[in-house]
């Protein structure tokens, strides 16, 4: 079976997949007022319908063996890991047909939110240290019933991440 490393994320290795930035440590330019910084605008997006704040939990398997993964035709995915550092994978996308071979796996740290462009291989989080993820995922209302497509992996396409 395949191994990848899972890598500290950077803006240049994530460029292929999405954008991200980290509301724990934010930079730049912040409006000032007496007692805070605002940062706007950090991560944006548009979408035609209500959105939806979800909360998703993932248990730290034993070996992170990925055996499906799923893409948003016309949607962008963020995703925010609450109380731990998370481990996504991603794949380039790809006409619907996965691309396993050219999947990547970061190391995102906890309160950085990450948006996926659309049709990007990706599937749930993964707990860097904890038992248990805490994520939010904020897509359109209904998303995952409308746009989400799960493929399962042929036994040699299956990889495992690694840190």
């Amino acid at each position: 079976m395949r191994t990848i490393k899972a890598q500290p994320l950077t803006k240049e290795a994530f460029a292929p997949f999405g954008v991200y930035f980290d509301y724990m440590n934010p930079t730049g330019y912040g409006l000032q007022g007496a007692i805070h910084t605002f940062y706007p605008d950090r991560i944006r997006d548009a979408y035609a319908s209500h959105v939806g704040f979800s909360a998703i939990t993932v248990k730290k398997p034993e070996k992170m063996i990925i055996d499906a993964v799923e893409y948003h035709t016309t949607t962008t995915e963020l995703i925010m890991p609450i109380n731990d550092d998370m481990i996504l994978h991603v794949a380039p996308a790809s006409a619907g047909t996965p691309v396993p071979e050219h999947t990547c796996a970061f190391i995102v740290p906890k309160g950085t939110m990450v948006q996926l462009n659309a049709a990007i291989w990706h599937l749930a989080p993964l707990p860097a240290n904890e038992a248990e993820l805490h994520a939010l995922i904020i897509l359109p209302e209904c998303c995952y019933a409308n746009d989400c497509t799960v493929v399962p992996l042929s036994e040699d396409q299956q990889f495992e991440i690694v840190r």
